[in-house]
């Protein structure tokens, strides 16, 4: 892929035994940091390995490797959750950890965008391939289950208007990005994704200040 062409271990900058070492001390790191944790947030941490591994192989297997990118990478919703609760309250959690999964669906999918072409010619799957010129319908009807997910979430744990004024702000931010986002400029595709840091801050301010 052209655009990751001049990444470290793509340009051979560093070798693949590098890498494995490297790898190695970031998931030590991790697992030191996840012994720090309750019983019960150990073994929900461990339970995600199954996701981290297989990731990365589902670019070959599946047009949806976003979902499972998305299953993965939300994960911290119910860990968060449970390392300072000690256990994940269901009726909160799932739906925050769904709206997660809807999110990563959105953005990842724009990402993919940049790359379609070349993900063709080598071969790897993605939702920009299987959504194609739908793509903006598919991502209206994530950002909606997105947004519903987190209202379900915020009624379910007691949040105030702050919250739901920030989830408001959200949705109208994703309806701006995806009317105005053109999948067939890679530039443009990035400057869409790289906007989801909007999404981000949004949420969080509205967490914190519904929690004051």
């Amino acid at each position: 892929v052209a655009r990751t062409a001049s990444r470290p271990l793509a340009a051979g900058d560093i070798s693949t035994f590098q890498s494995f070492i490297f790898l190695g001390g970031q998931l030590s790191l991790a697992l030191c940091v996840l012994l720090c944790l309750n019983y019960y947030s150990i073994v929900l941490g461990a339970a995600s390995l199954s996701l981290v591994i297989t990731y990365p192989l589902m670019k070959r297997i599946t047009y949806w490797p976003q979902l499972v990118l998305g299953l993965t990478f939300n994960w911290g919703a119910l860990l968060g959750w449970s390392a300072i609760k000690g256990s994940c309250e269901w009726s909160v959690c799932l739906p925050l950890y769904f709206a997660g999964v809807m999110w990563t669906l959105v953005y990842d999918t724009i990402y993919a965008h940049q790359d379609k072409r070349d993900d063709i010619i080598i071969g790897v799957k993605s939702t920009a391939l299987q959504f194609k010129e739908d793509t903006k319908q598919w991502l209206s009807g994530f950002s909606l289950a997105m947004l519903l997910s987190l209202c379900v979430a915020g009624m379910n744990c007691n949040q105030t208007l702050p919250y739901y004024s920030a989830v408001a702000a959200i949705g109208t931010h994703l309806a701006h990005q995806i009317y105005t986002l053109d999948i067939d400029k890679p530039e443009d595709c990035w400057k869409k994704f790289a906007s989801n840091r909007t999404v981000g801050v949004l949420l969080f301010t509205g967490i914190v200040l519904g929690n004051l």
